[in-house]
């Protein structure tokens, strides 16, 4: 947990405003996507794209917006942390669970012969 995040007050009315109004741009976007169906389609889907982003812009505002971008900064400073795989090693890695799955996928299906042996016999068909 990072100690600069502070207890956030999202509670409060500016903020739950600022939700609502968020949630109301997308659902008028939407609303105005399907209502407006005379329309070119490229249009109406603008609208709503349009709609998605002021509502990001909205919420962005909010205590929780700022928790969100900070929790985004944090990952992407954390990602390039990562060690990632050679290729060679993600193929040898690939091929391993591919073999392994084959494996277990045959194993499951003998389990299941064997049982569906034994309930014909138990039931005498």
């Amino acid at each position: 947990m990072n100690s600069k995040i502070e207890p956030s007050r999202s509670g409060s009315a500016a903020d739950v405003f600022k939700y609502a109004l968020a949630l109301l741009l997308v659902a008028a976007s939407v609303f105005a996507y399907y209502w407006f169906d005379q329309w070119p389609t490229a249009l109406r889907t603008l609208i709503v794209v349009l709609g998605i982003v002021a509502a990001v812009v909205v919420f962005a505002v909010t205590a929780k917006g700022g928790q969100t971008r900070e929790f985004l900064s944090e990952s992407r400073f954390e990602l390039r942390k990562v060690v990632w795989p050679t290729r060679q090693e993600a193929m040898r890695t690939t091929w391993v669970v591919m073999i392994a799955v084959a494996v277990l996928s045959l194993i499951l299906a003998g389990f299941d012969v064997i049982i569906q042996a034994a309930v014909k016999f138990l039931l005498g068909r």
